[in-house]
């Protein structure tokens, strides 16, 4: 790809430092994003700098963050940007790439930000659609519990919406959870103990299955053994896997020549102060 083209695309994550992940998931995406924008330039970056120094130092593995990226594609000449997060949801993460991107919107003739996974209710459903294609049947006393990040950004309510949404589209032994935040463990437990759950599937709803999913979902007991099994299948899902859920996204940004659209700022929101 020559960069007399001016144009660029820029593929966005979180990051990881799990190797095997890392190709599966992050890379695969990235992968199908080039083949849905062929006349861009790719560049990629990662917002984590905890994990990009990581993989630095340690592995000597050099990704960019989203500012070099920016500053990159500024010195390579490119004129016309579009960025596609591969973010689940518009978060902490989400905002301050936006931010870093829109610092630089002076030095582009056309600057484009694509949304995350879950941006309307319709992505929701879409998800859904997607996921229950290619998850097991369930008895009556079966489970599966998606765990997603979590976060205090106000956006973290899209986990409980995608959980009433699952249950409105008829899964009601399908339940959406968070390691960080609000719905967490005990109130998954709760619903868990109100169906008298006897068996249960436990996968990330992340775009890797990295640190989180490694430690905090599988653990070492013994009885985790079946659901780190499960979360493993999954990966091999073309429709399900956590790693591939942008896939989704992807899949419909084929459909248009720019799904991507441009990007207005939303009002600052300030913590409200406790009473």
């Amino acid at each position: 790809m020559k960069t007399e083209q001016k144009k660029a695309l820029l593929v966005v994550s979180f990051g990881t430092s799990y190797a095997d992940t890392r190709k599966k998931n992050i890379e695969h995406v990235e992968s199908v994003l080039k083949n849905v924008f062929p006349d861009r330039c790719f560049y990629h970056a990662y917002t984590s700098q905890m994990i990009l120094d990581k993989l630095r130092n340690r592995d000597h593995i050099f990704i960019p963050n989203v500012n070099e990226a920016m500053e990159q594609m500024h010195s390579d000449g490119i004129m016309d940007v579009l960025v596609q997060p591969t973010h689940i949801m518009n978060g902490i993460e989400n905002d301050m790439m936006r931010e870093t991107i829109l610092s630089f919107s002076s030095q582009f003739q056309k600057l484009q930000i694509g949304a995350p996974l879950l941006n309307t209710t319709q992505d929701q459903f879409a998800v859904i659609q997607a996921m229950t294609k290619e998850l097991p049947q369930l008895s009556e006393t079966e489970a599966i519990v998606l765990m997603g990040h979590g976060t205090t950004h106000y956006a973290n309510s899209i986990y409980a919406a995608l959980d009433y949404a699952f249950k409105q589209s008829g899964f009601p032994h399908i339940h959406v959870g968070t390691v960080e935040a609000y719905p967490g463990l005990w109130e998954i437990i709760s619903a868990l103990k109100a169906n008298h759950t006897s068996h249960v599937y436990l996968a990330p709803f992340m775009l890797v299955a990295g640190d989180h999913a490694t430690n905090d979902l599988a653990g070492e007991e013994e009885n985790m053994k079946e659901s780190v099994n499960f979360i493993h299948n999954m990966q091999k899902r073309p429709d399900i896997s956590p790693g591939r859920l942008p896939y989704t996204k992807a899949r419909l940004q084929s459909q248009q020549q720019y799904y991507c659209r441009p990007f207005f700022p939303l009002p600052q929101y300030t913590e409200p102060a406790l009473p």
